[in-house]
């Protein structure tokens, strides 16, 4: 551990994935903001790496090697957490895999491994957290899941899956927590296409390398949303105005959003081979990718464009009404026609 509390215990926040792309992004945004943080991560360079970055800015940091499927090692991590930094406010499940293929072509082993990491992760972590936040009835979850968990894209069937299921399993502990009249909060951050080192680090069958499709955004635009999420617990947010179009064409027209998605196929693709193909699925890569991709000339510029779960009812709630106006004037439009 480095740095040392003064003073009033500082809060505490643990970060899952928290050395690279999204999850180093946020450990730094909660470490400026005067919060103790625990990253938990498999790669060592990476956890030396940001220890000392996040040491820097004078909060303390404590920086875990774990591989988030791993459950006696999440639990560990978090009694060791509780032990040296104070009671755990905020668990943030970051942790991910992925595997670019065809459904058919990703191997069974792969399938379990990308589930295991990106879903049963974000639920081994979310138990470890509660462990210790449900008997003193405080604390908060927040889940960083992705555009993909609302409307699905080819090449990426391993991990639309696991991040849909990761929206089942949170809303059933949310009914259980308020059966239980719990004070323990749980948020689902979904984001957008991101600009971040994993999409060079995926495992990649296609022999392409995997393309960000536009727009693209800075990682520590969604490490502002988790952030402001820990400040202000919400149920959702949504990051991007992409993801509330993708959500809006998957209720208002699924059969339409089937149709665009399938176009993105080759949107995901870029020319040349992939740099690793064999990925992080299993082995930590050596080295320190840092927090930005390769798609640094892409970047959507923009300071704050994230919305809560009241903004976007409003936003899903208007387009809902204006496709049922459209789908009521079309009745009697197709009679006429008829007759004509």
């Amino acid at each position: 551990m480095s740095g040392t509390t003064q003073g009033k215990r500082r809060r505490v926040a643990v970060i899952t994935g928290g050395t690279q792309g999204i999850g180093r992004a946020t450990a730094q945004a909660f470490s400026r903001d005067g919060w103790a943080v625990a990253v938990l991560s498999r790669g060592e360079a990476r956890l030396r790496a940001t220890e000392t970055e996040l040491a820097a800015l004078g909060a303390p940091v404590l920086a875990l090697k774990v591989d988030v499927t791993d459950v006696a090692a999440l639990d560990a991590a978090a009694e060791r957490i509780e032990a040296e930094l104070g009671p755990m406010a905020v668990w943030v499940n970051n942790a991910m895999a992925t595997v670019v293929a065809p459904a058919d072509k990703i191997t069974p082993e792969e399938w379990r491994r990308v589930t295991d990491v990106t879903y049963h992760g974000q639920v081994f972590g979310t138990l470890a957290a509660l462990r210790h936040m449900r008997p003193r009835n405080l604390g908060h979850i927040i889940q960083v899941s992705s555009g993909l968990a609302i409307r699905s894209a080819p090449l990426q069937a391993a991990y639309c899956g696991a991040k849909a299921a990761v929206t089942g399993f949170t809303d059933s502990l949310r009914a259980e927590l308020i059966h239980d009249a719990s004070a323990v909060e749980l948020t689902t951050v979904y984001l957008p296409a991101v600009n971040t080192p994993q999409f060079d680090r995926s495992r990649n069958h296609t022999g392409q390398a995997q393309n960000a499709p536009d727009p693209v955004y800075d990682p520590r635009l969604c490490a502002a949303a988790i952030l402001a999420a820990a400040r202000t617990p919400t149920r959702e947010v949504w990051v991007g105005r992409s993801v509330l179009e993708m959500a809006a064409a998957q209720r208002l027209a699924p059969g339409f959003a089937d149709q665009q998605a399938a176009k993105m196929w080759e949107a995901q693709l870029r020319d040349g081979p992939p740099s690793m193909p064999e990925g992080n699925l299993f082995e930590a890569p050596m080295g320190d990718p840092g927090i930005d991709g390769p798609f640094a000339d892409r970047v959507k510029p923009t300071t704050q464009e994230f919305f809560t779960s009241r903004t976007r009812d409003v936003a899903v709630a208007g387009l809902t009404g204006l496709a049922g106006l459209v789908a009521l004037g079309a009745g009697p439009l197709r009679k006429a026609m008829r007759r004509s």
